[in-house]
């Protein structure tokens, strides 16, 4: 069924670009996704099909924009291998390799963990819908490491509770810029979205959820620092933003790190090491440990050698 919305334009100062006005008008919506719904003849000024993105608004303009009904996803098991470090009836613990997608979302259908999942497992919990079953946590695509995943949705809440309490060991490596000054220390710092770039999170006061990591220096190199890194909380790129914040960003990091690309990297030198948790039914806790990767371990011998 479509979805009609109508905008009149109030309390702007200067002329905005249709798109930008959409997207901060409707916070639900990608601006992106406004972009596709202009360049599609779904948005109208003043009874008056737009095709330009950056037609300009004015004061009391009337904007009606058609929503489609969003097409019915089906996702397909894919036989991709994926290292399981543990299974049995209730969970799965797996190790992610860098550049693999968790679950699909749009741009990415195919490919992901949750297709190579449905492959492998006849029976994954469906508390998170048919487009993340048994996801109970994640990690960005250019993270490697550690996740479980929920068989069933008795598995499912125990393990999503242990994570509302903070009591999951979430232990992550990270290589760094620059020489940090301190043994270890605690970044306690609220992330919300980013005021201006949408794809970013950002340390802000407003709209946003206490975030706290807990850090500790592994290693010292030449500009660069290997760090431990515990999760208390688990927002949105934590780790990514926070040592942004701190002054350390992580190295090959696209979105927070420094442009100047270096080491001919893939993404950021992040890896989910340590999980730990209380099993849902035997109730026992338990602790599995991931390699970091060979391109992680390569790097870090060149580090070695420049010390």
């Amino acid at each position: 069924m479509l979805k009609e919305l109508k905008l009149i334009v109030e309390n702007i100062e200067e002329s905005l670009r249709l798109d930008l006005y959409i997207s901060k008008e409707l916070n639900d919506i990608s601006r992106s996704y406004v972009q596709k719904l202009i360049k599609s003849g779904n948005v109208r000024v003043n009874n008056e099909i737009i095709y330009s993105k950056k037609y300009k608004i004015s004061e009391e303009d009337e904007i009606d924009i058609e929503i489609p009904e969003p097409e019915k996803l089906k996702l397909e098991p894919e036989n991709i291998p994926i290292e399981i470090i543990y299974e049995d009836k209730d969970l799965l613990v797996v190790n992610k390799p860098q550049g693999m997608v968790v679950h699909p979302a749009p741009g990415h259908y195919s490919g992901t963990l949750v297709n190579a999942l449905l492959y492998h497992s006849k029976s994954l919990s469906s508390i998170n819908g048919i487009i993340r079953p048994g996801i109970v946590h994640r990690i960005d695509k250019d993270t490697s490491g550690l996740l479980m995943i929920a068989k069933n949705n008795k598995a499912h809440n125990s393990l999503a509770a242990q994570l509302k309490e903070h009591s999951i060991n979430r232990v992550y490596y990270a290589l760094v810029n620059g020489n940090i000054k301190v043994g270890s220390g605690t970044i306690d710092a609220p992330i919300g979205r980013h005021p201006v770039n949408r794809l970013k999170r950002a340390v802000v006061e407003k709209n946003s959820k206490k975030a706290v990591t807990h850090f500790k220096v592994i290693e010292s190199y030449s500009g660069y620092t290997l760090v431990e890194l515990k999760l208390e909380t688990g927002r949105t790129h934590q780790i990514r933003v926070h040592m942004s914040y701190l002054g350390y960003p992580l190295v090959g990091d696209p979105l927070y790190g420094i442009k100047k690309k270096k080491f001919n990297l893939k993404g950021q030198m992040l890896h989910a090491k340590v999980l730990g948790f209380i099993h849902p039914t035997t109730l026992k806790y338990m602790e599995f440990n991931s390699e970091l990767p060979e391109y992680f371990k390569a790097l870090l011998k060149k580090m070695q050698r420049r010390k």
